[in-house]
């Protein structure tokens, strides 16, 4: 087990090395996308090994359990498509002159240290350190979303980068404050912020002390997750960065910070009761899913239009945390996993139709159906696993969470969401109809689609279906992680 942890983290690493030796190349790109596939066949091996248990490496400071497992399959997934669409898409960045070759370069650092980063995230047994990870994933994207140099892109990244590292000192001096509650409640000073040591003190911290750190916690990671109400950044950055990194800033970066949310809500419930972090997420999620659907109505930029979705679907998902039952954690962990790759099919066709029209306006692209089968037709079925329709594992997910809610005496909380849910639904179809449908206009560009963006594409778009279809294995998975998150 500890092997497979540390191969899932140096795999990436030792991608990032190799290509800050070597530069942009095809060897060194391809090799980040087996980093990926490594991290992706380490979370593969690992849940076969935890079981329903929780297993440490490394004196207690990295943990495997099945919430580690579904994460890491989240980040291997996405990754892997993301990195293999990253091929193509530099190339064409590069011979249409939107990039130099030192931005290739940094780009080909950067994205495996991403990865890298969030693998430690979520495989950290340190709350301390995990807050490193998050903190890193924002010196390291800030780059990303930069990646043009335009003046666009760079007011993004400062807006990015001011933004998230005020959340993420918010974070800190909540970690701080536990630290100190821990210690209060005589938990060894050196694994004090170890999450196995906190949660068997947890019932002995002092509630007025992890009231406030729970708050603090609940602000600094939102703002990661582009929650409520330092959600500000989100939609700048994703439609500023390159299509493959705005994927795995959607499909993974939300989810990852999200993740610490559901480790440490436990924590926190046992010091301050279940309806102090019920009120604190349900307040957030509202308010970000009203904010989300009221800004897809108006938006007329496609990458915004992404972004803003994704702020819909982490409302959402923070609504079913505040339910906090077993039905509830496990329908938002498959609500992760299939909005992540569906995201990632509607950013990197996005990202084509960019390329091809030199602008993310709605108003400037039309009749994609007549153009290009293969974009349409990936961009139509990513468009409809996001609106949680059937086949596609959202349509089971979001019922569930309805179900939950229910269960949960949220049923006020239920309506309200379904009313915001069925606006940001209106939205998008009405904004991708006008893309996908009706006739092009008279000179419209060819769409080209080089072949790693098409083969992410169909791998995408099928990997949606078949998680739609069955969850197999990762059923047990999802009822394992659902029991250690679930409230008491």
């Amino acid at each position: 087990m500890t092997v497979l942890l540390l191969v899932a983290i140096l795999a990436p690493v030792a991608a990032s090395v190799a290509t800050f030796v070597a530069g942009w190349r095809r060897t060194t790109a391809i090799l980040t996308v087996l980093s990926a596939a490594t991290v992706l066949a380490c979370a593969a091996g690992l849940g076969f090994q935890v079981g329903s248990g929780i297993q440490f490496a490394l004196g207690g400071l990295l943990r495997a359990d099945a919430l580690t497992v579904i994460m890491l399959i989240v980040i291997g997934i996405v990754g892997t498509l993301a990195t293999w669409a990253s091929i193509g898409y530099i190339d064409d960045e590069l011979a249409h002159g939107h990039a130099e070759p030192r931005d290739a370069h940094l780009y080909g650092v950067l994205t495996p240290a991403f990865l890298a980063a969030m693998v430690i995230a979520v495989c950290a047994n340190n709350i301390g350190v995990i807050w490193v990870a998050i903190e890193a994933t924002t010196v390291i994207t800030a780059f990303l979303v930069g990646h043009r140099r335009t003046r666009t892109a760079l007011e993004a990244t400062w807006k990015y980068v001011v933004i998230c590292s005020v959340g993420i000192a918010v974070a800190f001096l909540g970690t701080v404050l536990l630290y100190f509650a821990a210690r209060c409640a005589d938990a060894p000073a050196a694994h004090a912020l170890n999450l196995d040591v906190l949660t068997a003190h947890a019932a002995s911290l002092d509630p007025a002390v992890t009231r406030l750190a729970g708050g603090l916690l609940l602000i600094g990671y939102g703002a990661k997750a582009g929650l409520f109400p330092f959600h500000t950044w989100l939609a700048d950055a994703h439609s500023q960065a390159p299509a493959p990194v705005s994927a795995l800033m959607s499909g993974v970066l939300l989810a990852v910070a999200f993740s610490v949310l559901i480790r440490l809500r436990p924590i926190v419930d046992a010091a301050t009761g279940p309806t102090f972090l019920r009120t604190g997420l349900l307040v957030v999620g509202l308010a970000t899913l009203l904010i989300a659907a009221l800004m897809l109505t108006v938006t007329g930029d496609v990458k915004r239009m992404l972004a803003y979705s994704s702020m819909e679907n982490m409302g959402l998902i923070a609504i079913a945390a505040a339910a906090g039952t077993r039905l509830a954690i496990a329908a938002l962990l498959l609500h992760v996993l299939a909005h992540g790759i569906g995201k990632t099919v509607l950013f990197l066709a996005g990202g084509q139709l960019q390329s091809a029209h030199d602008s993310t306006a709605i108003a400037d692209i039309n009749g994609v159906a007549r153009r290009s089968r293969l974009i349409s037709v990936s961009f139509a079925a990513g468009l409809v696993v996001l609106l949680g329709l059937p086949p596609f594992a959202m349509f089971a997910s979001e019922l569930a969470i309805a179900r939950s809610l229910a269960n949960a005496g949220l049923a006020w909380a239920l309506g309200v969401a379904m009313l915001l849910v069925a606006i940001a639904f209106t939205a998008l179809a009405r904004n991708s109809g006008r893309m996908l449908l009706g006739a092009p206009a008279a000179g419209a560009p060819s769409i080209s689609v080089p072949v790693t963006v098409a083969t992410a594409l169909v791998v995408g778009v099928a990997a949606s279906a078949a998680l739609g279809v069955t969850a197999g294995p990762l059923t047990d998975l999802f009822t394992v992680a659902a029991s250690s998150g679930a409230v008491r």
